[in-house]
């Protein structure tokens, strides 16, 4: 069995270069790490999976993950801890790192699938909320997610983690402009609805049957929230309310309540 053992070699300074953006803009490539990401990989995408790194130790722990490397055709290349951490962005990859290819959806293919419920993030910047807004996303069944040019990268180590794998499940745009969102989603039938501390109470929303239509929900930055101009571009705005003391709530957390409240409208009716 070989093993790769040298963390200071080329093709591992090459995999660990990927945790920054310049790098993943060059190559077209990301990092995925863990057993969890990497099995959604296997599964739902496995021809994106370029390269696949693990120690025996993991690869023996986690048998489904040999099986659907073996399935898909994919080489497991064995490493030891030590060049798995080098690799890695976080201190713990738990066994596992691969190199995938970048794979966003065009943005007229997400509004030509007919879809009913979608999340616009507009400059969201912090990694952990985009990726768990996408996770929310999938979670509530919506058709995709959109990010702007001035939101994170969505291949961010960060942002690709806070996904646990639901990068992979439903499509993704990036760098759109929110003009163009705003005009497709007008052609395809689809309201904007901005999530924003001014907007309608929820519970007016909810009553009124806003939440019914299909919907693309938008969301600001994480201390700013959104701009008067890009509120503008909105049918109508809502705020998530805070019935308790807390000072405010948190993005991803906000986004899940609209996302989950959108869902629960548009199956009911």
């Amino acid at each position: 069995m070989s093993l790769l053992d040298n963390p200071r070699s080329p093709r591992v300074r090459a995999v660990a270069k990927l945790s920054k953006k310049g790098a993943r803009s060059e190559t077209g490539l990301f990092l995925l790490e863990g057993p969890q990401a990497v099995s959604e990989a296997l599964t739902f995408a496995p021809d994106l999976v370029v390269d696949l790194f693990a120690t025996p130790f993991a690869l023996d722990r986690y048998a489904d993950i040999a099986d659907a490397a073996e399935k898909a055709g994919v080489e497991v290349e064995f490493v030891t801890e030590t060049v798995l951490q080098a690799m890695a962005d976080t201190v713990t990859p738990q066994g596992f790192v691969a190199v995938c290819r970048q794979f966003p959806t065009a943005l007229k293919d997400i509004f030509s699938a007919s879809p009913r419920l979608i999340a616009i993030l507009e400059e969201v910047r912090d990694p952990g909320n985009a990726g768990t807004i996408i996770r929310a996303a999938d979670s509530a069944g919506a058709d995709a997610v959109i990010l702007t040019g001035r939101s994170v990268d969505l291949y961010n180590p960060k942002v690709v983690r806070s996904t646990t794998g639901s990068l992979f499940h439903l499509p993704v745009a990036v760098e759109a402009s929110l003009a163009d969102v705003r005009a497709r989603a007008t052609e395809a039938g689809i309201q904007i609805l901005a999530a924003d501390i001014k907007g309608d109470d929820m519970l007016t929303a909810r009553n009124s049957g806003v939440l019914d239509a299909p919907t693309a929900w938008l969301f600001g930055n994480e201390a700013r929230g959104l701009a008067d101009e890009d509120l503008a571009l909105a049918d109508h705005a809502i705020s998530v309310p805070i019935y308790g003391q807390a000072e405010s709530m948190n993005l991803a957390t906000a986004a899940s309540v609209c996302l989950y409240e959108s869902a629960f409208a548009q199956r009911s009716s």
